[in-house]
């Protein structure tokens, strides 16, 4: 099947090799390009099971090394991943959370219960100020999830002026509270799923809510850019009814979307983390390509509608992994264990927002610490990176690229009655003029050659993330078992080609 990618980022175990059904990749270097928004590689963190208490907020007083009550470890690990900006409070969290139990002195901050994941108790000890400090000294952008459900527009709009304010009685209960300067809210959405936890919306009645609290949410300086809450693995029809409300177009620069991959399909029983057969290998990889299409039906509906602002995104903030828990371990609220197959799944819907970055402004995997395909893992005072994480690390070079056109024809990874392209990539070229290659395999049993010879390169340096099984990854015990590895590779009678063994993601640049 002939796939047309505009991208950034391939790979490989690189080395000459002898063709021999070798995929060919052809590159436009002339092509007008389009930049990756570094916004692409967000993250998310929702008041959800570990994640903040314990993942990422310990308490000045813990024992567990911190600073300002964020744990080191997991600042560390995630100041080397650039993050560009992370979504907060939720998810469906955030039509439940009320800012003022989040700001003040901690100890006399009010406990709340998270009715949405679990009934735990919410301590309210990470809140406005632990939020968007932490933001800060990760010189990450902010992504502020307004409450629509459980809140009113007067709550909104006291929010927004507390965080911004310049003068004015918020700004001096900011100040009391730590903090003088204001505080900037780079991209805002009001409302999260609203066609289920959100408050059970039809499209009409939630753009009319959207349209009276966008009215009201104002910062003080440069405004955010607002973002309607759509639609879930696509479903065009809402997302034509919103962007066809009368009043939305002026209160919006952007419309989010919500896809997750569950390998079997079915939300009553996704499938387990490990000790998956292959047919769940199969499905998984068949069911996260969808995005493609998804994206191409959204592109379509967004096109309709010519009063949208210049510069209208799309914004993918919750995508990922969603399996079922290990209940005989007594999990948190959405934890589940990494593994190479996640590695796959991320690097190929990262392929594909690079694909489409002219539309793509931001996505934000779920989650960020401890919640479905989570970058980190921590368990009491111990921390380990999940294979997604190398992902996103390997990947860093595509942040602010620009994103190069090719073309292959991938050969096809069969299982059963499901057949699927083997191989993804993207590629591009970085601000200093290198070409950066990224590529997938996702066969779970075969290795791919690739051809590179088009790119006029001489050699590739990179590294390789892959794994022996399909359901490795890395644990407590175990926690540097699946990690990138050096790869190069030189041209050959002048041909580049390079090895992709099977269940693996590479990066390398080509010089």
């Amino acid at each position: 099947m002939r796939v047309q990618l505009v991208a950034s980022l391939a790979c490989a175990l690189l080395w000459a090799i002898s063709a021999a059904a070798q995929t060919r990749v052809d590159v436009d270097l002339a092509a007008e390009t389009h930049t990756i928004a570094p916004e692409i590689y967000g993250q998310f963190l929702e008041h959800l099971g570990t994640q903040p208490y314990g993942g990422i907020w310990v308490g000045p007083d813990s024992d567990i090394p911190n600073t300002d009550g964020i744990r080191d470890d997991v600042f560390g690990a995630l100041e080397a991943l650039d993050v560009p900006v992370i979504r907060w409070p939720g998810g469906c969290y955030a039509d439940l959370y009320h800012w003022p139990d989040g700001v003040g002195p901690r100890d006399t901050r009010p406990v709340r219960v998270n009715m949405v994941w679990g009934g735990t108790e919410e301590p309210n000890a990470f809140g406005s100020h632990e939020f968007f400090n932490l933001a800060e000294r990760l010189g990450a952008k902010t992504y502020l999830n307004l409450n629509l459900g459980t809140g009113t527009t007067a709550e909104a709009a006291d929010w927004l002026e507390y965080l911004t304010a310049v003068a004015g009685d918020r700004a001096a209960e900011r100040a009391a509270n730590g903090r003088e300067t204001p505080y900037k809210v780079d991209f805002l959405s009001i409302g999260n799923e609203t066609w289920g936890c959100g408050g059970a919306l039809t499209a009409g009645a939630y753009a009319d809510l959207y349209a009276q609290y966008a009215s009201f949410a104002k910062t003080a300086g440069d405004q955010p850019v607002r973002i309607l809450s759509g639609a879930h693995d696509g479903n065009p029809e809402y997302t034509d009814t919103l962007l066809g409300h009368p009043y939305i177009a002026g209160l919006i620069e952007g419309v989010s979307l919500h896809v997750y991959t569950l390998p079997t399909g079915e939300w009553s029983e996704k499938g387990d983390a490990t000790g998956f057969p292959e047919a769940e290998w199969a499905s998984t990889i068949k069911r996260t390509l969808r995005m493609e299409g998804v994206i191409a039906d959204q592109r379509a509906i967004i096109a309709k509608h010519e009063d949208l602002p210049d510069g209208f995104g799309l914004y993918v903030d919750e995508w990922g992994m969603w399996v079922d828990q290990d209940e005989t371990k007594n999990p948190p609220a959405l934890y589940q264990e990494g593994t190479i197959r996640d590695a796959v799944v991320a690097g190929l819907n990262l392929n594909i927002f690079h694909r489409n970055a002219d539309l793509v402004k931001m996505t934000n995997i779920a989650q960020m610490v401890n919640v479905l395909q989570a970058m980190i893992l921590t368990d009491g005072p111990d921390m380990v990176l999940t294979p997604t994480y190398h992902v996103f690390e390997m990947y860093k070079p595509f942040m602010g690229a620009e994103a190069l056109p090719v073309s292959y024809a991938s050969p096809d990874y069969t299982l059963g009655e499901v057949t699927v392209p083997a191989i993804s990539l993207s590629a591009a070229r970085t601000a200093d003029g290198q070409l950066i290659v990224a590529l997938v395999n996702a066969d779970a049993r075969a290795s791919h050659n690739v051809d590179l010879t088009s790119f006029g390169a001489k050699k590739a340096e990179g590294r390789l993330l892959t794994a022996k099984t399909m359901d490795a990854g890395n644990t407590f015990s175990d926690p540097d078992a699946v990690h990138p590895v050096p790869l190069a590779a030189k041209a050959k009678d002048k041909t580049l080609v390079l090895d992709l063994p099977p269940r693996s993601v590479a990066v390398v640049v080509l010089k």
